[in-house]
């Protein structure tokens, strides 16, 4: 019994060095040596795709998490009657937390499994085969717009969320609730710092984008060319990226706001 867990435990182990490296050879070879000539307009075309499809979930949900937030937020300040410090709570749980992780985590359910299902799908239609055949790089014509395209467009689509998320607090917490304007606003400016809040959440984000897209690629180019095998790597996607998201997120706050 001893002999099996021992072999079981090299035999797992052995596998995720394995999966490891792959996914480590793929980024190296996405992402280095001469590009693809027609780079720029398939990066425009991947932004599209990722970028401004995802708006409408993104814009969504940001103004009605900003809503919420600024509901349970006034009817806890307004306890110690400093309702007054609305706006800077909205606007620091927002910049720091709520924005990049959030959007993270909707960016890997909407975009992350449309491209793991898209290049699974070419690789069962072999069209991944094809263009290797022609002496195409897969990883430079397919794989490379993809992560570029996907490494901008999360840090972009974080700053909208944040900006709907503002606006719907500032809904109900001034329209609403009667919290008075200009001490909303002034309390939030006063609170907020570039470096540590904008900044760190920006950088947030920027990690998020390169952990999502890169698991999604990866479970889509070595996908079992299925359905059943595109359907589980798109499941795996959305599950893999989103708690390594939230993982780092733990990481990346211990780091810029621990000390």
């Amino acid at each position: 019994m001893i002999t099996s867990f021992i072999s079981h435990v090299g035999q797992t182990s052995l596998t995720f060095v394995h999966l490891i490296g792959r996914a480590c050879l793929m980024l190296w070879l996405t992402l280095f040596g001469k590009p693809h000539r027609k780079l720029f307009p398939l990066f425009i075309q991947q932004l599209f795709q990722l970028g401004i499809l995802s708006l409408p979930i993104i814009l969504t949900s940001g103004l009605f998490i900003g809503m919420v937030l600024s509901f349970q937020g006034y009817y806890v300040l307004v306890d110690y009657a400093a309702e007054q410090s609305l706006g800077s709570l909205s606007a620091l749980s927002l910049l720091r937390e709520l924005g990049p992780v959030v959007a993270a985590l909707l960016f890997a359910g909407r975009a992350g499994s449309s491209l793991t299902a898209e290049i699974g799908l070419m690789q069962s239609t072999e069209q991944i085969a094809s263009m290797e055949m022609m002496a195409v790089s897969p990883y430079k014509r397919v794989l490379a717009p993809r992560l570029i395209a996907g490494i901008v467009a999360l840090p972009l689509l974080t700053l909208l969320f944040n900006v709907m998320a503002i606006w719907g607090g500032y809904l109900i917490g001034v329209s609403w609730l009667g919290v008075d304007s200009g001490a909303y606003w002034s309390v939030m400016q006063g609170s907020v710092d570039y470096v540590p809040d904008v900044l760190n959440g920006v950088l947030k984000s920027v990690i998020f984008a390169i952990i999502i897209t890169w698991v999604a690629l990866y479970n889509g180019y070595y996908a079992v060319p299925t359905a059943r095998g595109i359907s589980l790597s798109t499941t795996k996607t959305v599950v893999i990226s989103s708690l390594l998201a939230l993982a780092m997120d733990f990481v990346l706050t211990a780091l810029m706001f621990g000390a």
